[in-house]
C-alpha cells in the first residue's frame, strides 16, 4: 500500500527499511563515487520505481543494504522467490507500469523462473534483478551460483549480465527501456556480488538509443486503408481482440471502433475488459470456453478483425478447422512475430495498437462509404439467433453450491465499483472469466499463456499494494492456492487485506474433467486428499477464515468478506465436485465442434 516517508520510517522495525535521515536523495548524479548497490538504488528511484518485492541472500546483501539506507522505495519480502515475481507482475498488470523484483543467486534465481516466465508468456513489463557470485568465481561451481543468463534466456525479452560497475546505470535504463517498449516483457538483469559492492561515478542517462532494438509504433498508412475498404465492404464482420489492447492501453480506441461500425467484438481470456461485458456488442470470450456465439461468430465470419490478439490454440482450436473457411483475416500487432505465425493473414499491420486503431478510426471517418446496415442487420439476426442457446445457463440445487453461482453473486455486489479479480489456474478461472462480466480493462489479472498455478494470491499483494483503497479479490481452486499458500504471511506483515474465495471441490478439477472425458474416468491423482482446515490455517497467519457449504450461505459470507475491509479474509467454499466447464472445445477440434454439456458427450 503507498506509504509516506514518515511511515516508511515508522515502519523500519518491523520491515528492515531505513531510519536515517541521510537516505539518498533521487537527483541523477553525484560528485561523488557510488557502490554499484548505491547506483542501483538510485536508477530504480529515478525510474520511480515505489515497490520491490524480493528475498534476500548472500550475493544481493549490499544491494539489500543500499535499500536500508533509503526511504522513498519499499521493499515487500515475500516467502518465496516465485512469489516475489508473481506479485511485481500482478503490480505490472494492473498499474500498466513496469514491476520490479529482486532475487539472490541460484536457487533464488531458479525459484524466480516460474514467475518469470509466466510474465513472459502474457507480454508483461518486469525487471528482475537477480545476484550473482563475483566475477572471478564465475563458471567455478561457486556456492549458490547457476547461469543466470542461459536458464532465463528462453523465457526473457533480454537478459543482462553486468561485469563492470561503470555499465550498471546504462544498463538499467536499457532494461527499463526494453521492458516497457513495443511488445512488453521481463527482462533480467544479473549483478555480480563484487560489481554491487565496487564505486564508479554515477550518471543515469535521460534517453537510451539502441541500434539494435527499434520498435515500431506507427502503422503502414497503405495496409491502413486497405483494411479500412475490407471493413467498409464486410457483410458478416467481426473483431476479435487480445492482451494487447489492454497493455497498449488501446481499449478506448477499441469501444470508438466498435460503436462507430457497430460490428460484433469478443475479448479474449487476457483481453477481457477492452470492451466493456455490458455492450450488447460483446459476444463473449472465444475458444476452447468460450461462447457458442462467440465462437460460430468467428467461425463464419467474412472478415476478421484482430487486433492485438495471437491466434492461440485455446482461442482458435484447430488451425485446419479454422482454415476450413474462406475469410479475409486483418491483423494488427506490435510483435512482426505473432503475424501469420499460425493463420496466415491477409493484411498485416504492424505497429502500436493504440496508434494503429486512431488512424484506423480517422480514415473510416473520412471515408464516404459507410457499412451496409441492412446487410449487417442480417449478420446480426443470425448471431442472435447463436446467442439463443444460453451456453452458459447451469442448474441450480438448494443442497450444493455450484461454483458459478458464487462468481455471478460476487459480480451482482460489486459490479460498478473499484474492484480487482485475480484468479489462478483451472476450473475456477474459466468461471471467473465466464460469469464476472468485466467492463474496465486491467481488472481482470489471471496467468494466461503460461497457465501458472499459484499465482492468485501474489497477484492480489501485488495489486493491493499498487491500489490499497481497491478491493481485491482472488478467485482461486484448493489446489492452486497451496501452490504459493505461504504468502498469507506476507499479508498480513504488510498489511494487504486481500479477499479469497477458494472454490474447493476436493479435486483438482479440470485435470479431472479431462480424465472423465477423455480417459474414460480414470482419475489418476487428481483427487485431493489431505486438505488442511483452510479456516485454521487463515487464522493461524493472523487472518479470518470462513467455511460455507450451503447455497444460502454464499450471500451472507460475501457480505461479511466486504464488510471486513481492512482484513485478509480466507473463504473456503465447498462446491460441487462434479460440475465441469461448459461449453468446451476439445483438444483437437475446431470451433463449431463444440460441447454445451453432458449432454453432447
Amino acid at each position: 500500500m503507498n506509504m509516506s516517508a514518515a511511515d516508511v520510517k515508522r515502519a523500519a522495525p518491523s520491515d528492515g527499511r531505513a531510519t536515517s535521515p541521510n537516505a539518498s536523495s533521487t537527483s541523477s548524479s553525484s560528485p561523488k563515487e557510488l557502490n554499484g548497490s548505491q547506483i542501483l538504488v538510485r536508477c530504480l528511484q529515478a525510474e520511480g520505481v515505489k515497490h520491490i518485492w524480493g528475498y534476500p541472500g548472500g550475493s544481493v546483501l549490499y544491494i539489500y543494504d543500499a535499500l536500508y539506507q533509503q526511504d522513498s522505495i519499499q521493499h515487500v519480502l515475500v516467502r518465496h522467490e516465485q512469489a516475489a515475481v508473481h506479485a511485481a507482475d500482478g503490480y505490472a498488470r494492473a498499474t500498466g507500469d513496469v514491476g520490479v523484483a529482486l532475487v539472490t543467486s541460484g536457487p533464488g534465481v531458479t525459484n524466480a523462473v516460474t514467475g518469470i516466465a509466466t510474465a513472459y508468456m502474457d507480454s508483461i513489463p518486469l525487471v528482475i534483478i537477480t545476484g550473482q557470485v563475483p566475477t572471478a568465481a564465475i563458471g567455478l561451481d561457486a556456492f549458490q551460483e547457476c547461469d543466470t543468463v542461459g536458464i532465463t534466456r528462453p523465457v526473457v525479452k533480454h537478459n543482462f549480465l553486468v561485469k563492470d560497475v561503470r555499465d550498471l546505470a546504462m544498463t538499467i535504463k536499457k532494461a527499463f527501456h526494453i521492458a516497457r517498449t513495443g511488445r512488453p516483457g521481463p527482462v533480467v538483469v544479473d549483478i555480480p556480488k563484487d560489481v554491487s559492492l565496487k564505486t564508479a561515478h554515477f550518471h543515469y542517462p535521460e534517453h537510451v538509443e539502441m541500434r539494435s532494438y527499434n520498435p515500431v509504433k506507427k502503422g503502414h498508412g497503405g495496409q491502413i486503408r486497405k483494411a479500412v475498404q475490407l471493413l467498409l465492404n464486410a457483410k458478416r464482420p467481426y473483431i476479435y481482440s487480445g492482451g494487447g489492447v489492454i497493455l497498449g492501453e488501446a481499449s478506448a480506441e477499441l469501444r470508438q471502433l466498435c460503436d462507430m461500425l457497430g460490428f460484433p467484438v469478443t475479448n479474449t481470456l487476457m483481453g477481457l475488459g477492452a470492451t466493456p461485458a455490458s455492450d450488447p456488442k460483446f459476444l463473449g470470450m472465444p475458444g476452447m470456453h468460450g461462447t457458442y456465439e462467440a465462437n460460430m461468430t468467428m467461425q463464419n465470419c467474412d472478415v476478421l478483425l484482430a487486433v492485438g490478439a495471437r491466434f492461440d490454440d485455446r482461442v482458435i482450436g484447430n488451425p485446419k478447422h479454422f482454415a476450413s473457411v474462406e475469410r479475409k483475416i486483418i491483423h494488427i500487432d506490435i510483435d512482426p512475430s505473432s503475424i501469420s505465425k499460425r493463420v496466415k493473414v491477409d493484411i498485416p499491420i504492424v505497429g502500436d495498437v493504440k496508434d494503429v486503431l486512431q488512424e484506423l478510426i480517422a480514415q473510416i471517418k473520412e471515408a464516404q462509404q459507410k457499412p451496409d446496415t441492412a446487410v449487417i442487420s442480417q449478420w446480426w439476426s443470425q448471431i442472435n439467433e447463436w446467442r439463443r442457446r444460453e451456453c452458459l445457463a447451469y442448474r441450480t440445487s438448494p443442497d450444493v453450491i455450484k461454483p458459478q453461482q458464487v462468481v455471478e453473486a460476487l459480480w451482482e455486489m460489486t459490479r460498478g465499483t473499484d474492484t480487482y479479480i485475480t484468479s489462478d489456474v483451472g476450473q475456477h478461472q474459466m468461471w471467473a472469466a465466464q460469469y464476472y462480466r468485466f467492463d474496465e480493462p486491467r481488472r481482470w489479472i489471471n496467468s494466461g499463456g503460461l497457465g501458472t498455478m499459484g499465482v492468485g494470491l501474489p497477484y492480489a499483494m501485488g495489486i493491493k499494494l499498487a491500489k490499497p483503497q481497491s478491493d481485491v479479490f482472488c478467485i482461486t481452486g484448493e489446489g492452486s492456492i497451496q501452490m504459493c499458500i505461504q504468502e498469507l504471511s506476507t499479508c498480513q506483515q504488510y498489511k494487504t487485506p486481500v479477499k479469497i474465495i477458494a472454490l474447493n471441490n476436493r479435486y483438482l478439477g479440470m485435470v479431472r474433467q479431462w480424465q472423465e472425458l477423455d480417459y474414460e474416468g480414470r482419475y489418476s491423482s487428481s483427487y485431493m486428499d489431505a486438505l488442511p482446515d483452510f479456516v485454521k490455517l487463515a487464522e493461524a497467519y493472523g487472518h479470518v477464515g470462513i467455511k460455507i457449504e450451503k447455497p444460502s450461505e454464499i450471500e451472507p459470507a460475501l457480505k461479511e468478506m466486504m464488510r471486513l475491509k481492512d482484513r485478509t479474509v480466507f473463504l473456503d467454499v465447498r462446491t460441487d465436485p462434479t460440475e465441469n466447464v461448459w461449453p468446451m472445445v476439445k483438444a483437437g477440434k475446431g470451433l463449431s465442434e463444440m460441447l454445451l454439456g453432458s449432454e453432447d458427450l
